[in-house]
């Protein structure tokens, strides 16, 4: 059993926070909404009154946070940063999606003082997180992924070590890039079939069955009526929202940007996110795309 600090519980912090309580780690947590702590609370964590108190004696301190200056915020704010207040030995595991600039100039501060550090962002969703199956993309030492991995596989099924610090961040944005430019094709045929008078069940079947087949037709269709427990099932509510999408794909972008690497698909697609949150979907499911190609709206 592990003495771990949970800092920040959103809709993905929250289940995972709770999954380490059900696997018998002794948690204590800190988030700014009272009404995120009280229901991990309830579950069986410990809270206190501010972030630096959260972490003080712990061995892992795990973080989700929005961005990358929140998590510079929370670690290395002069004199109030929990780094200074982290015991030196302990993990720092931040499941933040953020750019890897800011997670290696975390753990450059961190290794100063002796703490550990890995950036771990996570994919699977809510229901990965609700269900102890998501994927983890770490980036550090083999020695700091072995050491963390037994406390990630307690909120996780598929642990990588992408490589050494803001290896994980690099990893993150390119699937979420990948992913979002299956969404838009995926809606953008499904739309296709529908303006021509297909079924969009059957048509989802013979894709599935064919070499169109992908995670996004097969598995999180986007077209309401074609599954059930999906969130464009129920007016794309619930999942990965847009405006996260469109914040991973400018993370994308400035990662290609560095690189001097060509991505016109990704390209692409952070300018449809980007014009669908700013016509007030930003809330909604990233699926929810699949709405900015009907024609009949």
């Amino acid at each position: 059993m592990a003495n771990i600090a949970f800092i920040g519980l959103g809709n993905m912090g929250g289940p995972m926070a709770i999954n380490l309580v059900k696997a018998g780690h002794q948690v204590s947590v800190f988030d700014l909404s009272k009404e995120a702590v009280a229901h991990v609370v309830e579950q069986g964590a410990t809270t206190f009154d501010d972030a630096i108190s959260c972490v003080k004696g712990a061995e892992f301190i795990i973080s989700m946070l929005p961005a990358g200056k929140h998590v510079e915020a929370v670690y290395l704010t002069p004199s109030s940063g929990l780094a200074e207040h982290i015991k030196p030995g302990s993990h720092v595991i931040d499941s933040s999606t953020i750019d890897a600039k800011t997670s290696q100039k975390v753990a450059s501060v961190l290794a100063e003082k002796g703490i550990n550090f890995v950036d771990a962002p996570v994919s699977g969703g809510v229901g990965g997180a609700v269900a102890g199956t998501l994927s983890f993309m770490v980036g550090g030492s083999e020695e700091e992924f072995a050491q963390v991995k037994p406390i990630l596989e307690a909120m996780g099924k598929n642990i990588f070590h992408a490589g050494q610090h803001g290896a994980g961040q690099i990893a993150k944005v390119c699937n979420n890039m990948l992913l979002s430019v299956l969404m838009v094709g995926t809606s953008e045929a499904l739309q296709l079939g529908l303006a021509n008078g297909l079924d969009a069940k059957v048509l989802s079947n013979i894709m599935s069955k064919s070499s169109g087949s992908n995670w996004t037709l097969d598995v999180y269709n986007p077209c309401p009526g074609v599954m059930e427990n999906v969130p464009s099932a129920n007016d794309y509510q619930g999942g990965f929202m847009v405006d996260l999408m469109a914040k991973d794909l400018g993370l994308a972008m400035e990662t290609a940007l560095a690189s001097q690497s060509s991505t016109p698909m990704g390209a692409l697609a952070r300018s449809l996110y980007a014009m669908h949150a700013a016509s007030g979907n930003g809330a909604k499911d990233f699926s929810s795309i699949f709405n900015v190609f009907n024609h009949d709206k």
